[in-house]
């Protein structure tokens, strides 16, 4: 059986990974909500205009909702679907895109209902990296008490001989 864990992380990814494949979407193309693409458009172009040094090198409120949004997208759907480290990778790009996302809503003054989603999406990126990368820590402690348990194992047969 699975332990819990393995079970949270694997849950975590996946919500994770669909919310972000949804919302990825919606910067991307009018198909799934037109309303929420437009808010999308209109939310950019404060950005852009809160961040005149991104006209200067040649980013416009377009492109920084097309770049954001396929890092979305992308991913998310790495957090869905890849196997074992490119998901730690994925999950860290996110949390700097919400860091990013928090930053943005900051700047234009925002009412924090209008950012509390990215708050709270980045928080759970934060628990979904730090319980992933937790077990990491582990096996070497494991690794290292069996290989105490040889080494006293080893004393004791000498002790005896």
């Amino acid at each position: 059986m699975a332990s819990p864990r393995t079970i949270t992380i694997v849950a975590l990814s996946f919500a994770l990974g669909l919310f972000f494949v949804f919302m990825g979407t919606i910067k991307l193309t009018p198909r799934l909500s037109k309303d929420a693409y437009s808010e999308m458009k209109r939310a950019y172009k404060s950005y852009a205009k809160a961040l005149p040094g991104l006209k200067k090198i040649g980013i416009s409120s377009v492109l920084l909702r097309k770049i954001i949004g396929s890092l979305e997208v992308g991913c998310g759907v790495v957090l869905t679907l890849v196997p074992g480290r490119p998901k730690d990778v994925a999950n860290f790009l996110l949390l700097l895109v919400m860091l990013a996302v928090l930053f943005f809503h900051q700047l234009v003054g925002d009412p924090l209902k209008r950012y509390a989603h990215a708050l709270v999406f980045g928080i759970l990126l934060t628990c979904r990296l730090l319980i992933a990368r937790q077990g990491d820590d582990r096996p070497e402690r494991e690794d290292s008490r069996e290989e105490q348990q040889i080494n006293d194992q080893e004393k004791n047969k000498v002790k005896q001989s």
